[in-house]
């Protein structure tokens, strides 16, 4: 099979008046969201150019350390998206630590098995261990910020039943017992649509970018598969690791309802 085909910068720029183009129609439209669009385009462009600086030299190197650096720093910033996609979050530190601890557990323990599975040589080859960390991170970085959201806008609008229930003797787990599920099935959600869709709605992206780079159709499925089962698991785990510290954090010591932990977010 034959290689990936070049793609000259000319090329992308094409691309890049679509985007132009759909930004200017959104405009027109009054839809008010122009704006972001290119920006948005123009952080893709200089955000993934300069991560592809970065790897092309991070391949070259193969240092642990330097490895461990770029794993920190993508495990960082997916801590603040979450922070940031949460209408209601908690307040303090606990908006952040808790995103980044929860990742930091599940992502970075599946993408080891993962590894261990794979089985490069070493086995922390950046080659395998960045991209499979930046999948584990992206999803379960959405299926926290999705359950982080839901918990906490469901227990602020559902306040006065919560509180109603602990009145009537329920304990904190009880009463927003049924508020946790919902969040942490909010939150598996994505991840088990993408399974089930795989294949027959859609080629999921890693997939495709391998048999774009000319590896066997049948390899790119089986590195497919093991992508998506554990990027489910991690971000299932991540989940409900999520809901689990996020909903005992909106009680205190004594089992009272603190929903001035949270701070709304201006939209």
């Amino acid at each position: 099979m034959m290689g990936a085909i070049e793609l000259p910068a000319w090329k992308l720029a094409i691309v890049a008046s679509l985007v132009l183009m759909l930004g200017v129609l959104s405009h027109c439209l009054r839809l008010g969201i122009g704006k972001s669009l290119i920006i948005a385009g123009g952080r893709t462009f200089v955000q993934l150019s300069l991560v592809g600086l970065i790897l092309e030299s991070l391949f070259a190197s193969t240092s642990p350390l330097w490895i461990a650096l770029v794993a920190l720093v993508m495990l960082l910033f997916a801590g603040r998206e979450v922070m940031a996609r949460q209408k209601r979050r908690l307040a303090g530190w606990w908006a952040y630590g808790i995103g980044t601890g929860v990742m930091f557990v599940s992502s970075f323990s599946v993408t080891i098995f993962a590894l261990a599975v794979i089985g490069p040589t070493p086995w922390y080859s950046p080659q395998y261990a960045i991209p499979l960390l930046g999948m584990m991170l992206g999803n379960t970085m959405t299926g926290v910020a999705l359950c982080l959201d839901r918990l906490t806008e469901t227990a602020w609008q559902q306040r006065g039943v919560i509180e109603s229930r602990l009145m009537l003797g329920e304990t904190a787990d009880s009463a927003i017992g049924d508020i946790r599920r919902e969040a942490m099935r909010s939150g598996m959600m994505p991840a088990i649509n993408a399974m089930a869709a795989a294949g027959i709605v859609s080629l999921p992206g890693m997939m495709t970018g391998q048999i774009l780079a000319g590896t066997s159709p049948l390899l790119a499925v089986k590195y497919q598969i093991l992508i998506m089962l554990t990027v489910t698991v991690g971000s299932g785990f991540g989940t409900v690791l999520a809901v689990v510290a996020g909903s005992h954090r909106l009680f205190d010591d004594r089992q009272r309802l603190r929903l001035d932990r949270l701070v709304t977010e201006r939209r």
